[in-house]
C-alpha cells in the first residue's frame, strides 16, 4: 500500500482532504494532510512568512522526517503544486511519484513563477469578490489573495455541496504568492525533480484553472500519465471526492 502525503491549494488547508482521506484509509493507504505555514491550524501568521521556504517548511519537515528508505506518493492540488515541486527537489529519493490536482506544474527549465503567472494571466478576467492585495505596487503581480463568498460559489466551488461552501468560508485564510521567490531561476533541476514521475489530474469543469491551461502545465512540463475526471470543478475532494480516491489509487497501483 502507498503513503500519500496530500498538500492543499491557496487559502485552505489539510481540512480540504476530509472527503478523501477515508476513502484512501479504507483502502488500505497511509495518508498524511499537512497544513503549511499560516494554513489550516498551523499557528504561523501570514505577516511571519518571509519566503515560500516558510511557507513550505512543514511538508520540508515531514520529508525530513521519513526514514532513508521510506518513499511517498506527494499530492499537490492547485498553489500546492509549487510546494510538492520543492520537495521533490529537496528530497527525491524520498518521492515515488509526484500527482499535480489541477495544479500549478512548473517545469525545471523555468522559473517556478511561470506557471503562476500564467494562471494569473488566464484568469484576468472579472473576479467578483476575490480579494487581491498589491503589497509591491499595483504595477507588479499580486502578494496575498482571499477568496471571496460570490467567487467561491461561482468559481471555485460551483459544482461542490453547499455544505462545503460554508466550510471554506469559516476556515479558509489569506494566501501568499511568494512570486518573487518563484521567480529566482535556479530552484528546480533536471537531476532531482526531473528525476521523479508526475501525474497529472485534469478536472474538466475547473473554471479558476480550466481546462485549457491544465493542459498547457502539461504540455509544458510532459508527465508519465495524465488522468481527467468530468463534471470536477476546482475541487474534486468536494464534488468528486470518489472519482479522485481511484484516480490515486490507480497511481498506487502502478507505482507498488
Amino acid at each position: 500500500m502507498a503513503h500519500f502525503v496530500l498538500i492543499h491549494g491557496l487559502c485552505h488547508g489539510a481540512w480540504c482532504w476530509y472527503k478523501v482521506l477515508p476513502l484512501l484509509k479504507s483502502a488500505g493507504h497511509r495518508v498524511t494532510p499537512l497544513d503549511l505555514g499560516a494554513c489550516g491550524i498551523n499557528p504561523k501568521q501570514i505577516t511571519e512568512l518571509d519566503s515560500v521556504s516558510d511557507y513550505a517548511q512543514p511538508l520540508m519537515d515531514f520529508m525530513d522526517s521519513l526514514p532513508q528508505d521510506e518513499k511517498v506518493i506527494l499530492v499537490g492540488h492547485s498553489f500546492g503544486g509549487v510546494s510538492i515541486s520543492l520537495a521533490m527537489e529537496s528530497f527525491p529519493t524520498k518521492v515515488l511519484a509526484a500527482v499535480y490536482v489541477t495544479a500549478f506544474m512548473p517545469n525545471y527549465l523555468s522559473p517556478i513563477a511561470t506557471a503562476v503567472a500564467e494562471c494569473l494571466r488566464v484568469s484576468a478576467e472579472p473576479t467578483m469578490d476575490f480579494q487581491h492585495t498589491f503589497d509591491d505596487g499595483f504595477e507588479n503581480s499580486p502578494t496575498r489573495a482571499l477568496f471571496g463568498p460570490r467567487f467561491i460559489e461561482a468559481r471555485v466551488y460551483q459544482l461542490s455541496p453547499k455544505e462545503d461552501i460554508e466550510l471554506v468560508l469559516t476556515l479558509q485564510r489569506q494566501g501568499k504568492w511568494f512570486m518573487k521567490d518563484l521567480s529566482k531561476e535556479s530552484l528546480l533541476t533536471k537531476e532531482k525533480f526531473g528525476s521523479i514521475d508526475r501525474v497529472y489530474i485534469v478536472c474538466e469543469d475547473d473554471l479558476l484553472i480550466k481546462e485549457s491551461l491544465q493542459k498547457w502545465y502539461i504540455e509544458n512540463s510532459p508527465t508519465v500519465d495524465v488522468k481527467s475526471i468530468a463534471g470536477a470543478d476546482h475541487m474534486p475532494m468536494f464534488s468528486k471526492p470518489l472519482e479522485l480516491c481511484n484516480c490515486l489509487q490507480q497511481v498506487a497501483a502502478k507505482y507498488n
